[in-house]
């Protein structure tokens, strides 16, 4: 006679934590005694990113999904900070309201450039570690580096909020998911929770805010501490991002002790939906290897 493990709670709905005393929704699926595995989505996405990997790496860990502050459903406090260092710490105090000790930890995009610095000034709280198509050590391909620098002077420039505010975000942001979209990769309804919430006047303000905070140059001491990265790690990467050159990804794996490189040719940025069966089948293989403390 089996067992069966308890499971969490229903996926569908979030449990809420606060975090710097702003809610923070997260889901959560899979038994609850099992090993904790932390997905961390990019911009602009939300949890949703990982619909796809979610389902099969329940069945043997608890998978959490947040929607980090200001992003999907959770919270956008315009009194907060969002700079790099205190969005890493931040982390940290999401794993302390969400009460774990210790995470797999994967982030795609600017969740893999969280994870990056979380897991090379936190080593003793990340057990393993993915980065997906992420800046990660480097940063933007040129055209992208442009914008977003643009982007980060107008959000730092008061003088400019009124006229960026008016700006159509959402409509933007639609257009630039409408070859995924096309090509079936992304459902319209997940696309709607992706931007909708920037069609507000409270979201704009939000998304000034935010990039009021962020900034584009590469962090060099993340190059740098690359080699003290122990916990096993993976490297995924669509080779047809144009965001973001395969050369961060090629760079990583050959620094990073032990790394595990896997390199899609037929896919681009949005690698968790063009290629979800390989995204799923490296994250499987990561979460098999055996860590430093067993």
């Amino acid at each position: 006679m089996t067992t069966q493990r308890p499971r969490t709670d229903d996926p569908t709905r979030p449990r809420t934590v606060t975090v710097d005393g702003a809610r923070v929704a997260c889901w959560e699926s899979g038994p609850r005694d099992a090993e904790p595995v932390l997905l961390l989505h990019g911009y602009p996405a939300d949890h949703r990113c990982w619909r796809h990997q979610v389902p099969p790496l329940s069945d043997r860990y608890r998978v959490i999904t947040p929607d980090l502050l200001g992003w999907g459903a959770s919270e956008r406090p315009l009194h907060l900070s969002f700079d790099y260092d205190t969005e890493v710490a931040r982390l940290g105090r999401l794993l302390d309201a969400l009460e774990l000790d210790a995470v797999n930890l994967a982030g795609h995009d600017y969740g893999g450039f969280l994870s990056l610095g979380f897991a090379e000034t936190r080593p003793g709280r990340v057990r393993r570690l993915a980065i997906l198509n992420s800046r990660a050590q480097g940063t933007f391909t040129r055209r992208w580096y442009a914008v977003f620098s643009l982007v980060s002077l107008v959000g730092r420039t008061p003088a400019l909020h009124r006229p960026a505010t008016r700006l159509p975000y959402a409509a933007l942001h639609r257009r630039a998911f409408a070859p995924l979209v096309r090509a079936g990769h992304l459902e319209p309804g997940v696309l709607d929770g992706y931007v909708d919430w920037m069609a507000t006047a409270e979201g704009r303000r939000w998304l000034l805010h935010y990039f009021g905070d962020y900034r584009t140059p590469p962090r060099p001491e993340l190059r740098r501490r690359l080699r003290d990265l122990t916990c096993p790690t993976a490297v995924v990467w669509g080779r047809a991002d144009p965001y973001l050159s395969p050369a961060i990804a090629t760079e990583l794996a050959a620094t990073v002790p032990g790394a595990e490189l896997t390199l899609l040719d037929d896919a681009g940025h949005w690698v968790m939906d063009e290629r979800p069966d390989a995204v799923t089948a490296a994250l499987g293989r990561l979460l098999e290897r055996p860590t430093s403390n067993g």
